[in-house]
Formats: structure tokens, C-alpha cells, sequence
């Protein structure tokens, strides 16, 4: 799929005169643990030129198209994207520390991946990741059958937490190094690897019975990280200097 996902990247920098600096794939593909039938969740960073950005009325900064073949296409605008890095944006970080990287000029992200350890946010990311585990355990994952893609779902996200909680960093996309970590046990690795297995010769639909002492597991990791949560915020200074600069350096 890369040559395609590469020429629809041109196309819109064509159709909306746009240069894409940063594009890389999300979601399961990017995590390592797509089903046969996953889609392609390709985000990406853009500009604009110099001009577009000295008009009095902002105008919409960001762009989303399906395509076919299962091909799901997103992106922000810079200024958007530098404003959303700032405030800690966890979906940001995940696409930088992206495996699969399809289009990438050096400046931007490289220094964005310097600056990324001073931005992060331990508290709130352990809010977002926990937020989406315990949204998945309560809507997907409650019933006597479930979607194998909904227990991933949730370990990642919970794992995310986990390593927040050790390494007081952003975790890293790929699931693969969640699961390697140190503070993660052989019996939970074990456990891990027996799903995605399974997971990888199932469809997006197929379902099957939870193993009852999993999910009890479940609920102890989201009782722990709501408790824990609170006493890793830190207090930080702003300053936002090195981003208006790098904003200035690519659009001047």
C-alpha cells in the first residue's frame, strides 16, 4: 500500500497547495497488531505557504478523506499541530514515535522529538490512555462474547499507563515494546502473545468467550491507575520559543 498511500499524499499537496512535512501510519497497523482487514490510518502534518497564515479569519486546519481500498487519510495544519504539541497531545506523540513512517522532512520532526521530553505531561497522558481502557472495558468488553480487536484496545492503553508510571515518558507506539518492558511480568507476556496469535487469524468481527480471571485483571490495572493518576502530575514552565521558531523556520 505505500506506493498508493505516497501518491495520495502528492495529490492533495496538488489539490490544496499544501507540502506534507511529517506522515506516518496509526492506529493497529502502527501498534503491530492489525487484523487481515484492518483499514490504513495514515496522519500527517502540513503547511501551508507563507500567506495563508497572515489572513485576519483562521480557516479550517485540517484535512480528512477516505479513499478506497480501506485507505483513511488525516491531517493538521502546522500551527494547529505545534499548538496541539504544546498542550501535550498524546495522539501527536504517538504519530512521531511511529514505526511506519511514509513521508518525513528532518527539521520538523526531529526537533519535535527533542522537544518532545520537555512537553510531556505524565499525569495527563496516564488520563488519556486510562480514559480510552476504561471506555473500551465498559462498552466492548462486559458481555459474554468479545471482539478480540477490543482486548487490545484496552491492554495498550493500559500498558501506556504502566509504562508512565515507571518511566515517567512518552510510551512508545508499538505495542510490541509496551509488552517488552521490564516492569511487565512472564505471565502476562505469555498471556499476551497467546491473544495476538489468536488475534492474527481472526476478522475484525469474530468473537469469543473472555477468560473470566483476565478479565478480572482488567479491572485491578483500571482501579490502579485511577488511584496512582493524580500523584504524577508536575508542575513546568512554558516556554513555547523554540516552536515559534520552528514555526517561523518552515514557513518563511
Amino acid at each position: 500500500m505505500t506506493p498508493e498511500i505516497l501518491a495520495a499524499l502528492t495529490a492533495l499537496e496538488h489539490e490544496r497547495g499544501i507540502q506534507v512535512l511529517f506522515a506516518a501510519e496509526s492506529g493497529s497497523r502502527a501498534w503491530g497488531f492489525a487484523s487481515p482487514d484492518s483499514d490504513y490510518d495514515v496522519r500527517f502534518v502540513y503547511r501551508h505557504p507563507r500567506d495563508w497564515y497572515l489572513g485576519v479569519i483562521e480557516a479550517r486546519d485540517v484535512i480528512e478523506r477516505m479513499l478506497p481500498n480501506d485507505l483513511d487519510v488525516s491531517g493538521w495544519d502546522l500551527r494547529k499541530s505545534l499548538r496541539l504539541f504544546a498542550r501535550g497531545n498524546v495522539a501527536l506523540y504517538e504519530w512521531l514515535g511511529s514505526p511506519i513512517i511514509y513521508r518525513e522532512e528532518p527539521v520538523f520532526a526531529q526537533r519535535l522529538r527533542e522537544l518532545l521530553p520537555r512537553y510531556f505531561q505524565p499525569a495527563s497522558a496516564l488520563h488519556h490512555y486510562l480514559g480510552t481502557a476504561r471506555t473500551t472495558f465498559a462498552e466492548h468488553l462486559g458481555g459474554d462474547t468479545v471482539r478480540l480487536k477490543k482486548v487490545f484496545y484496552f491492554l495498550r492503553p493500559v500498558l501506556a499507563c504502566r509504562w508512565i508510571e515507571h518511566a515517567r515518558t512518552q510510551p512508545p507506539t508499538a505495542f510490541a515494546e509496551l509488552v517488552a518492558a521490564d516492569w511487565v511480568d512472564t505471565a502476562e507476556r505469555d498471556s499476551v502473545a497467546e491473544l495476538l496469535r489468536r488475534k492474527q487469524l481472526a476478522s475484525e468481527s469474530d468473537r469469543e468467550p473472555l477468560d473470566p480471571a483476565l478479565k478480572q485483571w482488567m479491572q485491578a490495572q483500571v482501579d490502579h491507575f485511577t488511584r496512582i493518576g493524580p500523584s504524577l502530575a508536575r508542575s513546568r514552565e512554558v516556554d513555547n520559543s523554540e516552536l515559534d521558531a520552528l514555526m517561523v523556520e518552515l514557513c518563511g
